[in-house]
């Protein structure tokens, strides 16, 4: 008998993302003839004994892993024939995968997937818990997290005590210092990469922010499944809802912790979570979640291209000087020069978190709506203005 739905779905899920990132990351010169990426780090070639478990769509567990497939893998004692043996001392070293665990459900069951399949794949699985200091024995409860995340087999793990600044609201600074701290700690450790446990209601409420601010397509696409320097920070989840994950940890009797701040109305995003989704699921009907993630691939897709567009044409809308022309910008689709104009903008030093749809609005009108007005002010003291048919963006 196979494990419980929520459980198969949740490892098939960080399944796929450990294969890409031996992938990615296996040296291309230990692949010889015949060799697979798992043999390529020393392990013997895994060959999956596959079963088909029948998953059914409810209790939360998605339709898409219906037939989740749930292989026991053989590590057979001999290569074949034509991959030759590697050496110890040849050998490269395994892997080093981080999953982020503040403890709750949703890293609980990451965590708990990631130390099930790791080692079938020769990688090494450690883990990270980040204090954010912002409640009472929020040190205490941060052991423990190191504690579970030990008795599930992951080594290293740790807990990293970070200063939570107000720069962008308390959400955003608690975003900004624990990403520090996951680029340190994967920097100190040399992992490949961090696992993350959004799931897909995670998406689908970064979406309806994005809408709410009015920021654009990119804003709409949500959070990427690969981000971060390098394709560091990887994202599991994101095609599973949050009820899969407690499930999952329920039937393993994971004990998990509930953020209090995730049911806190001073903050935007749980105000969306206890009261926003809801009545739009009462209005709407049911599978807005599903629609919202579904948006965020879409829009991401679109705007991936548009980006990959206006970086090839920001070259010819450049004089000899490196100028950007106004008439050549001019004749761009809107979409395709105000990406050319936020990149400027950036590049001369305004910071990109700050740098908003109607600051891009302002400049485009030194374009569009050219009267002789005067210079735009754009975060980070930079300043646009149009001089001779030019659009000059530099440090004010």
């Amino acid at each position: 008998m196979g494990p419980h739905p929520a459980v198969a779905a949740i490892r098939l899920a960080v399944r796929r993302v450990l294969h890409d990132i031996l992938t990615e990351h296996s040296p291309a010169d230990a692949l010889a003839p015949g060799r697979s990426r798992a043999t390529s780090y020393g392990i013997a070639h895994v060959t999956p004994s596959v079963a088909l478990l029948p998953v059914p769509s409810t209790g939360g567990t998605p339709a898409a892993y219906d037939t989740a497939v749930e292989p026991s893998y053989e590590l057979p004692g001999a290569l074949p024939q034509d991959s030759p043996r590697t050496t110890e001392h040849e050998r490269p070293p395994s892997p080093l995968v981080l999953v982020a665990c503040s403890g709750g459900a949703d890293s609980m069951a990451l965590a708990s997937a990631l130390a099930f399949e790791a080692p079938k794949l020769g990688i090494r699985a450690g883990g990270i818990t980040v204090d954010h200091g912002l409640q009472p024995g929020s040190d205490l409860r941060a052991e423990e997290v190191v504690l579970r995340m030990r008795e599930l087999g992951l080594e290293p793990v740790e807990s990293v005590a970070v200063t939570v600044g107000r720069a962008g609201g308390p959400e955003a600074a608690a975003r900004d210092a624990r990403y520090a701290a996951l680029d340190d700690a994967a920097a100190r450790h040399g992992a490949v990469a961090v696992l993350l446990g959004h799931t897909r209601d995670d998406q689908a409420e970064t979406v309806l922010l994005g809408l709410a601010r009015g920021s654009g397509i990119r804003s709409l696409s949500g959070m990427a499944a690969v981000s971060g320097a390098d394709g560091r920070y990887r994202r599991p989840f994101l095609g599973l809802d949050r009820q899969t994950a407690r499930k999952a940890c329920m039937v393993q009797a994971l004990p998990v912790w509930d953020d209090p701040h995730n049911a806190d109305p001073a903050y935007t995003r749980s105000r969306l979570r206890q009261e926003g989704l809801p009545a739009l699921e009462k209005a709407l009907g049911k599978g807005v979640v599903e629609a919202l993630a579904r948006t965020a691939q879409l829009s991401r897709d679109d705007a991936d291209a548009l980006d990959a567009w206006a970086r090839q044409a920001e070259a010819a809308v450049r004089d000899a000087a490196g100028l950007l022309e106004c008439a050549k910008l001019y004749a761009l689709p809107p979409a395709v020069r105000r990406r050319i104009l936020r990149r400027a903008a950036i590049e001369a030093g305004a910071p990109a978190g700050a740098l908003f749809a109607r600051h891009i609005e302002e400049v485009d009108r030194l374009i569009t709506g050219w009267r002789g007005q005067g210079a735009i002010n754009l975060p980070g003291k930079v300043v646009a203005q149009r001089q001779g048919g030019r659009l000059v963006i530099r440090q004010g």
